[in-house]
């Protein structure tokens, strides 16, 4: 699929197919999306691969802060990915100052065009996901045992879409585009 066809079609799936996405698949989709840019090529995202429903249920039980959504959308997921990202490396400089005047934030800013990109190129192999931003991310470190040094930036329900979503609205290129 092409790059714009891939963008324009990728929606947000909140109910899969009990078909389970192969690891093989799993690998090939993380080895696209570790071509994401990042901060001074610093590359500090990683990706945790939970196929074990209890684990996926611990997180939907204590991990999901209440959010009823998520809840629902975890517990019938078969298979999440965590997206985390190694701290204190994006946006600063070696002594440990922050580079610019975004402190810390450029390390979500990473982890969220690496988590886009994986969504994307999941889609590009018929994989649906949905990102999901409402979570615990120290109890869900722990429930996965997130390696020390890092956090959880974002979790990822995938596998193959039961259905396909609408598109929803989009905002018009003059509402999101200003010239100067």
């Amino acid at each position: 699929m092409d790059a714009v066809t891939c963008i324009k079609t990728r929606r947000s799936v909140r109910k899969f197919k009990e078909e389970p996405v192969s690891r093989d698949t799993i690998k090939d989709i993380v080895e696209t999306a570790s071509y994401s840019p990042s901060w001074k090529n610093t590359q500090v995202v990683r990706y945790i691969y939970v196929d074990d429903k209890a684990i996926i249920d611990k997180i939907a039980q204590e991990g999901l802060m209440d959010f009823a959504l998520n809840i629902k959308t975890v517990s019938r997921a078969a298979q999440l990915m965590i997206i985390t990202k190694k701290d204190g490396i994006s946006g600063f400089e070696r002594d440990g100052s922050y580079s610019t005047g975004k402190g810390d934030n450029w390390e979500m800013f990473d982890a969220g065009i690496a988590t886009q990109t994986f969504c994307l190129a999941a889609w590009d192999k018929g994989v649906g996901t949905v990102i999901l931003g409402v979570f615990d991310d120290k109890k869900v470190g722990e429930i996965v045992g997130v390696p020390e040094g890092q956090t959880v930036a974002a979790i990822v329900a995938l596998g193959y879409p039961a259905f396909e979503p609408d598109m929803p609205p989009r905002k018009s290129v003059e509402e999101l585009l200003t010239y100067k």
